[in-house]
């Protein structure tokens, strides 16, 4: 099962080797390794793409180790599958957050793919940094996550934040009229 483990946190030494260790001792395949470290904000930036087995444990239970790791050493690690069954069992449908500013044409054009089913997925937030789109995130039953001030400068803490909340799997920039920091690209690769 292709499984993406991302880790962003302070640099510091040795944080790649227990992420790396655990996964390989448990068998996984690794496919791709990425890490970054941004001396002028000294910031460690790593995604890892893996075959996990799972016959061995379930995604889940690698993503319990994971945030233990990320305790351990001070990382935000996330663990995602996009085959990871749902709380059901079954395998869930693509979760995306739709991100925009001012203009709803785009956001809406999603919004009415994913009702209609022409898009094979669930948008179940519409994140914003103006009020301008709450009325539309209302009129196709999605939560609405303001993550601007009153000058429209946005909160990323926040942003992952409603991230997290919502399980989101994709994020889809619809005329979000922001640049999205290194740091949240880095935790969502």
């Amino acid at each position: 099962m292709q499984t993406i483990i991302t880790a962003v946190g302070p640099d510091n030494v040795g944080l790649a080797d227990p992420i790396v260790h655990y996964v390989a001792g448990a068998g996984a395949n690794i496919h791709e390794i990425q890490m970054y470290d941004r001396d002028d904000a000294h910031v460690f930036a790593m995604m890892l793409r893996v075959e996990w087995p799972h016959d061995r444990e379930s995604v889940a239970t690698l993503r319990q180790r994971m945030t233990q790791i990320g305790e351990a050493k001070g990382l935000t690690i996330r663990t995602w599958s996009r085959d990871e069954p749902a709380d059901s069992g079954d395998q869930h449908r693509p979760r995306i957050a739709v991100c925009g500013t001012f203009r709803p044409e785009t956001p809406r054009a999603i919004l009415e793919g994913a009702a209609s089913g022409v898009l094979d997925a669930d948008v179940p937030l519409l994140i914003a940094n103006r009020k301008k789109l709450r009325p539309l995130a209302d009129e196709f039953g999605a939560a609405f996550g303001n993550v601007g001030d009153a000058d429209g400068k946005p909160d990323n803490g926040r942003f992952v934040d409603l991230l997290d909340e919502h399980r989101i799997d994709y994020v889809v920039l619809a005329r979000y009229m922001q640049i999205i920091p290194p740091r949240l690209c880095w935790e969502y690769a």
